[in-house]
Parts: structure tokens; sequence; C-alpha cells
């Protein structure tokens, strides 16, 4: 399989490892510099003595690649290579993979000591994990990505079940239709499952940031970083174990434990760039911005518009039944329709609270024909899952709840500790890619101590540029080339 511009180049990777063997250090500075503790809250600037010793394991792998290189070296030299995939929807979903289908045909990927991701590029790493192999042969993954989605039944059945819960969100919508409608799969395993299994592949770090955090808050509360041991607020160094991600905390004391979520929701965690209202703002037509300017009001109408669109969009990819897939025409001709009669109307000259009215008056309507479309579908297993997007969705979106996760920062005693974390019984995750494109804050500084990053770039946007971070995890980044990146300490 190839990957566009994201294949790798033996020759040009093994240079970069022959730099990065040059200044690895002798010793491993990680290993010995944790310190237990019985609480649920670890405080530490450290890797977490599982990572360490599933790092120590994978080097092993990573010695005896570099050696069918040609690149010898001891033990205690190995260099930390990583690669860190950017965000790009369903682009990064499907570049990712094709970049270690290369990086595996090449006998490269085997150096790799870690994978971390954003947003999309998140999607096929929860994917491809699944297998407790897959870096041996990413056969399997490549014929996923071109087979046929899952059924809708079988994802709304796993809604159905997630809109009992407390903190049922968009996210969990999210999730569940990019799950099976662009990976292909509704994989229910949890990530901490992952912790008790062997070193064969890369380890994987996963990267979120604090909803609130972003929007309003200090720099330290923002990134979260999840693996299978821990997950926790990089540059706080505050982590909880895994699997305890979701349960009920307060004052640094775990109240009570709740199921970790599985990887479904996760993804939808992890790739939710429209859970930050901001990013709606680039769907919205000309004529719904007044004087140039987005209009408040008309945030609000096509938040609830372009939800619906692209939930519907989803879905279509999840099904074949030519009745069902009529019946999403209709509703897809309702929405069109609405759209273009409202424009009419809101050009109209009016003033702002008449404007919000309208605006008010829009969203009840386009509910209501969303209901009225819903009844009308024929009685059997669609009619009864779309009843939950109507009763259960529908209200969320109007409320744009995303990423809903207990807080286990609730009421902390450390000062260090943000107001806009330690206030909250919940805390809202989301796409880190809404702050940067690439997952470097948790492989830069002493904690992983990385000698080489590898970034393939599968965005939009121009995102290798140098950025200037001023702290301890975020020194001043280079970025050298689109496809290889290097950055050094």
């Amino acid at each position: 399989m190839q990957a566009g511009n994201t294949s790798f180049s033996a020759p040009v990777i093994c240079f970069w490892l022959c730099i990065a063997l040059a200044r690895a250090k002798a010793m491993d500075n990680m290993e010995g510099n944790t310190t237990t503790s019985e609480k649920a809250i670890r405080s530490s600037r450290s890797l977490c003595t599982s990572e360490q010793q599933y790092v120590h394991k994978r080097k092993q792998v990573v010695l005896e690649s570099l050696s069918s290189l040609g690149i010898n070296c001891t033990a205690d030299s190995v260099p930390h290579i990583t690669l860190l995939a950017s965000g790009g929807g369903q682009r990064a979903a499907v570049g990712l993979v094709g970049s270690l289908y290369q990086m595996e045909q090449e006998g490269l990927l085997d150096t790799l000591l870690y994978l971390g991701g954003v947003s999309g590029s998140t999607w096929s790493m929860s994917s491809i994990y699944s297998d407790p192999q897959w870096s041996s042969s990413l056969d399997t993954e490549v014929s996923r990505l071109s087979g046929p989605g899952v059924e809708l039944e079988v994802a709304l059945a796993w809604l159905g079940e997630r809109a009992k819960e407390e903190h049922f969100s968009l996210t969990d919508i999210w999730g569940v239709l990019t799950s099976a409608g662009i990976m292909k799969q509704m994989d229910l395993r949890r990530l901490s499952d992952e912790a008790s299994r062997n070193v064969t592949n890369p380890y994987p770090i996963y990267s979120a940031i604090e909803k609130h955090c972003f929007s309003s808050g200090p720099i330290e509360g923002k990134w979260f970083e999840v693996s299978p041991h821990e997950a926790g607020f990089t540059e706080l160094g505050l982590f909880i174990e895994t699997s305890l991600l979701g349960s009920k905390f307060q004052s640094g004391e775990l109240l009570e434990q709740m199921p970790e979520m599985d990887m479904v929701k996760l993804q939808g965690v992890l790739g939710c760039a429209l859970a930050h209202e901001d990013t709606i703002k680039e769907f919205i037509p000309p004529w719904l911005k007044v004087l140039g300017q987005t209009d408040g009001t008309s945030e609000e109408y096509l938040r609830v518009y372009n939800g619906l669109d692209k939930l519907l969009a989803l879905i279509r990819s999840t099904i074949k039944d030519p009745t069902a897939l009529s019946d999403l025409d209709k509703l897809h001709k309702i929405l069109d329709d609405k759209l273009k009669h409202n424009e009419s109307a809101w050009l109209e000259p009016q003033g702002s609270e008449e404007r919000k009215r309208l605006s008010q008056r829009w969203i009840t309507e386009l509910l209501a024909e969303v209901e009225t479309w819903s009844e009308s579908l024929e009685d059997g297993a669609l009619k009864t899952h779309v009843s939950v997007l109507t009763k259960k969705v529908l209200p969320k979106m109007m409320r744009w709840e995303w990423g809903t996760t207990s807080n286990f920062l609730y009421q902390h005693q450390d000062p260090m500790v943000p107001t806009c974390l330690r206030s909250q019984e919940s805390f809202h995750l989301v796409d880190a890619g809404l702050l940067i494109n690439v997952a470097y804050p948790p492989f830069l500084g002493e904690k992983r101590d990385i000698d080489l990053i590898i970034a393939p770039e599968y965005s939009a946007g121009n995102m290798f540029e140098v950025e200037r971070r001023q702290s301890s995890l975020r020194p001043t980044i280079h970025i050298t080339t689109a496809v290889t990146g290097c950055v050094w300490q």
C-alpha cells in the first residue's frame, strides 16, 4: 500500500538513526527515578514504573532492528525514536496506516520506541492496536479500511447503551460513527487492556486537551495524555491509572470506581474537533454573517444544523439498505430546503434581538422536522435506533456537550492545579489538534528522553512551522521537513 508522499526512504531514515545513535545517552536516565505512592493520583515528572518496564523490554526489539540495518549499539545506548502522526481527520487515519505500512516494508518499523498521535491519526492508532501483533503485519488493517463498514444497527445499539450512562455526550455519537463508518470496526476493549500485553509494538501515547482550560485557562491545564498505564495532565505532572479514567474523585481521593471507557468512545474523545464552537465558524455560509463578522445567533443555529448534517453523512457511510438510504435522502432534502428557505429571511434588515428570536425559532422548527421525519419511518430496528438520536442526541446538540468525564482533580489541594480544573466535578476532553496538530508535549523534555522524532504530516494546513513554547516541557521546536522532522533537545 502506498500513501502518497508519506512513504519513507530506508537510507534517509538510517541516516537519521545514525545521528540519533550518536546523540543517545550512555545510560537510560529514566529508570529508577519514580517514587511509588499509595495515593490514587500520582504526582511526578518521571515515567511510571510500568511504562519504564515496557520501554526497557521494547528496547531489545529496537536493538535487534537496528542491528539488522547495520547500525550497531549497546542496550544502554539505544536511541529513543518516536513517530508522531499529525491530525487531519480521515486523511490522517488512512495516511498513518500507509506510513506505518511503508516502514514495515522497509524494515524500519521496529526502530520505533513510541508512537504518538492526535485527532484523526488516533483513530487508526486505536484501531491497529486491537491486533496484539500489528507491527509484524499491517495487511489486516489495510484490508479493513477498504472493506465494508459496521452495520448501523450494531453501531446504534452501542449508542443506546451509552445513552443510559451519566456522562453521555456528543463524544459518544462522534466516536461510534467514526469507529463504525471510517475505521470499519467496533473495538470494545479498554486501553488499559494493553498494559498486560507483550512489547511487540511501539508504546502508544494518545493526546487530548481539556476544553475549558483550552479556552480560558493556563497552559499547564490544557494538554492531556493517555497511555495503556496512565492518564493525566502532561505539564502538571498529575496522573491516574488509565483504568480509573472516568471514576469519581474528590480532594485527591478515589470515591467510586466507574467502568473505563472503551476504544469506541476514546476515538470520539480524541478526534472531535467539532467540540469547540470556533470550529463551526468554518462552515457558516456568508449569508449568515453580519457586516463581515460571525453573528452569535447564527452560530447557535449552524451548530445544530451542521451537527445534524455531519451525523447524517456518517450514518450514510454505515448502511447499504436501499430503503434506509432513501429515508436518509429525504432527511437530507429536508435540511437542505430548510437552510435555503431561511436564507432569504435572514438577509432582511432586522436588529440583533430579532435575529436571536429568529435563530431560536429556526432551531425549534429544524428539530421538529427531524422528529416528524423519524416518526414517518416504518416500524423496525432503524426507527427504534433513530429514536435514540432524536431523544438523546438532539438535546445534547442544543447544549453542545462533548467529552464529559469525571474530573480526578476535583477539589484537589495542590496549588498547581488551575481553578478551571479544581472547581468542576467533570472536565471535557476534546481533540488536541485544536491546540497543536501533532503530539509534541508528551515527548519533549527529559521524561521520555526522545532523541529522534519522525513526524509525517497529514493536515490540510501548514503544520510544520517553528513553534515557540516557554515551558519546561515545551522548549523551542524546530521542524526541518514536512515528512521526517527532527527535534533535538
